[in-house]
């Protein structure tokens, strides 16, 4: 899964771009991949949008200003939500398994972002 594009056809930056561009030209980028997909979205509303985190069991979700540039690191634009005591033993062993896959993952989208 993929959630925002910095750069299109490896040398644009757009990262000054509002998220909402960003998130467009993503969904461009990866349509047709069997590999990578955009991150789903969730309801506009976040009482709704917690109300799908809990009943699908996902981990949490970030809310994001979809007017905001990117900015690296913490920023008020996004608001990271976690389901408490969701992270257990299992679920980081679990990630530890797909952090090894997402070499694989990256490459595929730098060879779909063109020359």
């Amino acid at each position: 899964m993929v959630f925002d594009l910095l750069y299109h056809d490896r040398r644009s930056d757009i990262t000054a771009r509002p998220l909402r561009d960003r998130r467009a030209r993503l969904e461009d980028v990866v349509a047709g991949s069997e590999r990578i997909f955009p991150v789903r979205r969730l309801a506009p509303d976040g009482l709704e949008a917690w109300k799908q985190v809990i009943d699908r069991g996902y981990e949490g979700y970030v809310a994001k200003d979809e007017a905001s540039v990117y900015e690296g690191g913490p920023t008020r634009s996004w608001l990271k939500v976690k389901v408490p005591g969701w992270t257990g033993a299992e679920d980081r062993w679990r990630r530890r398994i797909g952090a090894a896959r997402r070499e694989n993952v990256n490459r595929d989208i730098l060879d779909r972002a063109g020359p």
